[in-house]
C-alpha cells in the first residue's frame, strides 16, 4: 500500500509501505491487552503498611491471662490496640502483566494500520527544528494543520524534545521509545519517512 507524504504546500508524493505493518485488520482485543499491560507495568506498586509482626515492640504479654478481670491480651501491637499493626496490611505488589513480543508487535501494527485508515497518520519527508524553540515548532505544526500530535522520528531528536516539552498537546518520540498508549493518545501522529521505514524493519 501507499501513504501520502504531506507538506505545507500540499501533497508531496507517496511512500510505499508494507500491508503487514500499515494495512493490518484492526484487532481491538489485542490492542486493549497491549495497552493494559503497558499501563500495568508502569505502576510502582510500592505501597506498604505494617502488620502486627512488623510493628516494633509488643513481645511481652501485657498482663497475665487470668485473674485481672481485663480482656485477654497477648501483645500491645494487636490490630485492636492503638498503635497496633494493620489487620490486612498492604504489601508491595508487582502489577506487571506478561504479553509476548509477537503479540506486542501485532498490537503496534494494528494501531498504525488504524491510524492510517482513519487518516490520523501524517507522513512527512523530514521534520526538525534548527534550535530548541517552541514557537518555531508550533509554526511548523500549524503549517501542517496539526495541534494535538505525537511526533515520531527515526532517532532521538533533542531539539524537538526540548521544543515540545512545555506543550501538553504535543509529544516527541523516536521509533525505539514509542508505546501503544502514546500512539492512541493523540489526534494525529506525525511520522517522518525514515521513521516509517524503521517501523517496518522493527515490526517485521
Amino acid at each position: 500500500m501507499e501513504l501520502t507524504i504531506a507538506s505545507p504546500a500540499g501533497d508531496a508524493g507517496t511512500v510505499t509501505v508494507s500491508d503487514a505493518t500499515f494495512g493490518r485488520v484492526f484487532n481491538e482485543d489485542l490492542v486493549h491487552q497491549a495497552v493494559t499491560a503497558y499501563l500495568a507495568g508502569a505502576r510502582q506498586g510500592t505501597r506498604a503498611q505494617k502488620s502486627r509482626s512488623d510493628v516494633s515492640g509488643g513481645g511481652k504479654k501485657p498482663w497475665r491471662q487470668k485473674g485481672t478481670g481485663r480482656a485477654r491480651a497477648g501483645t500491645i501491637r494487636s490490630p485492636l490496640w492503638r498503635s497496633g499493626g494493620v489487620t490486612f496490611a498492604a504489601r508491595p505488589q508487582d502489577h506487571s502483566q506478561k504479553i509476548n513480543r509477537k503479540m506486542y508487535r501485532a498490537a503496534l501494527q494494528s494501531i498504525l494500520s488504524e491510524l492510517a485508515r482513519q487518516q490520523r497518520l501524517v507522513v512527512v519527508e523530514d521534520f526538525a527544528v534548527e534550535q530548541p524553540k517552541t514557537k518555531e515548532l508550533l509554526k511548523k505544526l500549524a503549517a501542517l494543520g496539526l495541534t494535538n500530535v505525537l511526533i515520531v522520528t527515526e532517532s532521538a531528536n533533542e531539539n524537538l524534545a526540548l521544543s515540545a516539552r512545555n506543550l501538553h498537546a504535543v509529544d516527541v518520540s523516536d521509533v525505539a521509545a514509542v508505546d501503544p498508549v502514546r500512539l492512541i493518545g493523540f489526534d494525529h501522529v506525525l511520522m517522518t519517512v525514515p521513521a516509517v521505514k524503521k517501523f517496518e524493519e522493527v515490526l517485521a
